[in-house]
């Protein structure tokens, strides 16, 4: 039997004297309080105790508030309430629970103890040097964690899931705030310099008015993407890595239709659909390569009303998003890890005819007839903080099969506004399955943007 991962043994064996530090006093009574808790959970049973460990580490809050009492009654009782700690913390006692339990210096970012944190997408520790990305930029802290509390932090995240063996190189965990944790370690990585990389979601709240305070959609557009929500049409929302494509996805479909049957297909579940959707009929699956081809099939046969595809990147993805599409399938949402929309068609067709077969230039064809609309997300060079849309760009083909990119919105950066064409070719395409009320409700709002522009 697999002998269990003790936390407090661990800390016990590999916890280092810390005077060289500068913090001597702190990270000694770090080291006290640590010897008491152990001696206390002896008297414990060993199935409680790493439960609580587990929880702790998760982020659970009733395993967090536990261990936080009794850290505070233990220094309490030593008289020890003086001794100072790190900056980074918020107070002697939050300090010694991340040191000890929590995340030792990433603790400040995970649970957003300072305002400039609120905002940060991602956190990195390299080796021993933690980073965060601050406006944008990835900004080098003080703090650091040595190899032996890395080690530590690693067995304890994946405490909570035993299909992650250790030896492997790559894990991807979740936090119970839902902070994505991905861990590079073993032969895949430098002797020294296992890497671990922190990903979160900075709105609390999905909505066009929240994108738009942070400047990342015109305010005047709302209306109008309301409107184009509401007439259902199939769309891709593209950029690249932390361009905000991913939380523009998860705004336009917290507008979606409630009383629709949807379902999301991705790698992992980073998305936590079931609090966007509430209590509508939506279905969230975790599926890739062999497993995402046996799901195809009973979709294709199935009564969903719409499908979210996130993060579409092989061939297995593209050709569902064209299968489903091509039976009828409106309302159909995805991302894709690209920087120019205009590449989209083409890099779809291609990696589908290499794997299924078929006519490159057929397959192109189709995509501009199944998707009217691609967004897509850029971040701004001079403040990397700052997400835009940068253009809303149609599909349009003819009647003789002739395909055509037009740019029906696009930012420009030198003037520092968004300016949009008076109408929408796509929009001929789509009259009859959308009615000519939505249509002309679109017309008009365009027409308008158009006549005054929209300034950032």
């Amino acid at each position: 039997m697999k002998e269990q991962f003790d936390l407090y043994q661990y800390l016990k064996e590999n916890t280092k004297n810390e005077e060289e530090t500068g913090y001597g006093q702190f990270f000694s009574l770090c080291r006290e309080v640590q010897e008491e808790m152990m001696a206390s959970y002896e008297k414990e049973g060993d199935l409680d105790k790493v439960r609580i460990q587990r929880g702790a580490i998760m982020g659970l809050k009733a395993e967090i508030d536990l261990y936080k009492d009794r850290i505070k009654a233990i220094v309490l009782a030593k008289h020890r309430e003086g001794v100072k700690s790190p900056p980074w913390y918020l107070n002697l006692v939050e300090g010694i629970f991340a040191e000890l339990f929590g995340f030792a210096g990433l603790t400040p970012w995970i649970y957003d103890e300072k305002e400039e944190y609120v905002s940060s997408t991602s956190a990195k520790v390299i080796g021993e040097k933690i980073y965060f990305l601050l406006k944008g930029r990835c900004v080098l802290q003080e703090q650091r964690i040595d190899s032996a509390r890395l080690d530590q932090l690693k067995r304890a995240l994946l405490m909570g899931y035993p299909m992650e063996r250790l030896e492997r190189g790559v894990h991807e965990v979740y936090l119970n705030n839902g902070i994505r944790v991905t861990i590079f370690s073993g032969n895949i990585t430098k002797q020294g310099a296992e890497v671990i990389v922190f990903r979160k979601y900075v709105m609390k709240s999905l909505s066009f008015e929240k994108l738009a305070e942070f400047r990342t959609i015109p305010p005047d557009a709302i209306p109008l993407f309301r409107l184009m929500v509401k007439a259902g049409f199939n769309v891709l929302f593209c950029g690249p890595v932390r361009s905000g494509k991913t939380t523009f996805l998860q705004t336009w479909q917290s507008y979606e239709d409630r009383s629709l049957e949807g379902v999301s297909i991705a790698t992992d579940t980073e998305t936590d659909w079931a609090k966007i959707m509430g209590d509508a009929p939506f279905m969230q699956l975790v599926a890739d390569g062999e497993d995402m081809e046996g799901v195809i099939k009973p979709l294709l046969r199935g009564d969903n009303d719409y499908v979210i595809l996130e993060e579409m990147r092989d061939a297995t993805a593209f050709n569902f998003a064209v299968d489903i599409t091509s039976i009828g399938t409106r309302r159909t949402k995805a991302t894709i890890h690209s920087t120019s929309p205009r590449d989209i068609p083409y890099k779809m067709a291609t990696k589908i005819a290499y794997k299924y077969g078929g006519d490159v230039a057929d397959i192109e064809r189709q995509v501009f007839k199944n998707f009217a609309y691609i967004f897509q997300m850029k971040v701004d060079e001079k403040d990397p903080g700052h997400r835009v849309l940068n253009a809303v760009t149609e599909l349009v083909m003819d009647e003789e099969g002739n395909t055509s990119f037009v740019d029906l919105m696009t930012y420009d950066w030198k003037e520092e506004r968004w300016k949009f064409k008076p109408d929408s070719k796509r929009l001929k395409m789509e009259e009859k399955i959308i009615g000519e009320e939505v249509a002309a409700e679109i017309r008009e709002k365009l027409k308008e943007l158009a006549k005054w522009d929209t300034y950032a």
